[in-house]
């Protein structure tokens, strides 16, 4: 072998292999300490994302998204609230203030909704500010108002059942959504174009996702818009549906060679 090997590494192997084993050693550091950057630098940017459901649902509606996000290496944040209990202006205080408070200081703010859950941001955003506000996906928004509400609203059992909320979710006057105006945020919004309340539906004009039509999904000042064949009520643990979503929060748009 090569003389010098033994001087220089103290070893009895040739100074070729001990070369190579160096090498090795060199670049399984590097990999190892590639990796850690990786880790550590998605964890840095594992931006937070609040969660929020819709009308007379509970939090447990949204743990697919929620479960999807963290394997994606978001951080979600997906707490309940008493949708049918206060009216849209408390509910945005009470749903989002804490959700907020639970997300790291300094972290990238993300909002992913389900119907109502859109309303709220749209309240919250017009009497606060967000500092690190990045993205907000919502999923079936009446944005412009429900017209089963205008239909329904004085049917007995009505606010029972959907309370001051959904009262003040028809087009209207009495409407909050109406009132909210355009979007001054980043956001993306899917609707639904299936149906499984054809007596609902046959409320709604043009096409709809058995509770919202897909015009009143929209909002002026949207970044992206995108239809779907899923229902109002299960859109939010649709597959593909979770997949735009995600694909939102990363790339600030929705894959549109994937809609129908």
């Amino acid at each position: 072998g090569f003389g010098e090997g033994d001087l220089i590494h103290g070893s009895t192997e040739p100074y070729a292999v001990d070369d190579v084993r160096i090498i090795a050693e060199g670049r399984d550091f590097f990999r190892a300490s590639l990796a850690f950057l990786l880790v550590f630098s998605n964890s840095v940017q594992a931006s937070c994302v609040i969660l929020l459901h819709g009308l007379a649902r509970t939090h447990s509606a949204m743990e697919p998204l929620e479960n999807a996000l963290k394997e994606e290496g978001f951080l979600p944040i997906n707490e309940g609230y008493p949708s049918r209990e206060y009216p849209i202006e408390q509910l945005a205080e009470i749903a989002i203030r804490p959700a907020l408070e639970k997300c790291p200081k300094g972290e990238k703010v993300n909002f992913v909704t389900h119907s109502l859950g859109g309303i709220l941001v749209r309240q919250y955003l017009s009497r606060h500010d967000i500092a690190n506000l990045n993205r907000v996906v919502m999923l079936g928004p009446p944005n412009q108002g429900s017209e089963v509400v205008d239909e329904l609203r004085d049917v007995p059992g009505f606010h029972f059942i959907n309370g001051d909320a959904g009262m003040q979710l028809g087009t209207d006057e009495l409407s909050i959504p109406s009132t909210l105006g355009k979007a001054n945020f980043d956001v993306g919004i899917i609707a639904g174009t299936s149906s499984i309340n054809w007596i609902l539906s046959s409320l709604i004009p043009g096409t709809d996702d058995g509770k919202v039509s897909i015009e009143s999904t929209k909002l002026d000042g949207m970044n992206d818009h995108i239809e779907m064949p899923v229902t109002h009520p299960f859109m939010m643990k649709n597959d593909r549906v979770i997949a735009q979503v995600v694909n939102y929060l990363k790339n600030g748009s929705f894959e549109h060679g994937d809609s129908p």
